[in-house]
């Protein structure tokens, strides 16, 4: 078998790994909640993410940051981790897992927005129709929710936490460049894990008093949606480019509306099926455009 071969066996294999464990997530955070806040659950997934991010960081052979750039890590670990899953975490308190994952995959959207307000990156007609596309989909998805055209808090809260994940994406290719995906990726975890640790007290009492498979779920988002998933996005991303490594990742809705009809029995309404169909259709418009077909490279790093 040649090199490429195997090469492309590998990629197809991280990639798979990545959408499962993201789309699991979802599920994942709705057993959590059944013995944690929202708030201590995000601080105990990112404390087991961290440590066994530390363990790793060895093999990982990080780059030190610079000093002037750790506010900025600080900044975006702030709102691609703190922000994005403890607004994600409350969300799904009244939200489903899948209807959940659904507005999460409008992130490319506003990542697209932020590009073109602050870089100054052309959207275009296609972008801009395929957003309002998106939008009506999240609109039609929400009346499947709480049959009415007000949008309930759990909506709003993950919306917000699509914007502030937006953010994390659209500000941080200068510090990817910089220091590569696996640092990056790692830094603004703890970074964003040290702010999180204003929800540390009432922790112990809460994991004390949760029942064990709570808390096996907990254990299960900290080392595999957290870190494992993440590593293996990067290593695709290190192979094939971020368009064609993140393309495939609009699957996770179909995928977490599988996993929690299997996991807790979730099973979403046909309003919320049809709105979710308008809001993929919307952002794959939005987000896809022709570009030339880029080879795998046979000598990506594991």
């Amino acid at each position: 078998m040649s090199a490429y071969s195997n090469s492309k066996g590998r990629v197809l294999a991280a990639h798979g790994v990545s959408l499962v464990l993201w789309a699991s997530a979802f599920a994942g955070i709705r057993v959590g909640l059944q013995g944690y806040s929202p708030e201590h659950l995000s601080l105990l997934r990112f404390l087991i993410g961290s440590a066994f991010l530390l363990v790793l960081a060895p093999f990982l052979r990080l780059p030190l940051p610079a000093k002037k750039d750790i506010p900025a890590l600080f900044l975006l670990g702030g709102l691609g981790f703190s922000v994005y899953h403890t607004a994600l975490n409350i969300g799904e308190l009244t939200v489903s897992a899948g209807v959940a994952s659904l507005f999460v995959t409008t992130t490319p959207i506003f990542s697209a927005l932020f590009a073109f307000l602050f870089f100054r990156e052309r959207c275009g007609a296609r972008g801009w129709i395929g957003a309002l596309i998106a939008f009506t989909g999240v609109v039609v998805c929400s009346l499947g929710i709480d049959s009415s055209l007000s949008f309930n808090n759990g909506i709003f809260l993950i919306l917000l936490a699509a914007v502030s994940e937006s953010i994390y994406f659209a500000f941080q290719r200068n510090y990817v460049e910089k220091y590569g995906v696996f640092a990056f990726t790692a830094y603004t975890l703890w970074a964003g894990t040290l702010l999180m640790l204003v929800f540390l007290p009432g922790l112990g009492s809460a994991i004390l008093s949760a029942p064990w498979a709570v808390t096996q779920s907990v254990l299960y988002l900290g080392i595999f949606p957290s870190v494992v998933a993440y590593l293996a996005l990067a290593y695709v991303t290190s192979a094939v480019g971020t368009k064609e490594a993140t393309s495939s990742l609009y699957l996770t809705p179909a995928l977490s509306f599988l996993i929690a009809w299997g996991w807790l029995g979730e099973v979403p309404s046909w309003l919320s099926i049809a709105g979710g169909v308008v809001t993929l259709a919307g952002v794959l418009l939005a987000v896809n455009k022709k570009h030339p077909q880029q080879q795998i490279k046979a000598d990506a790093p594991l």
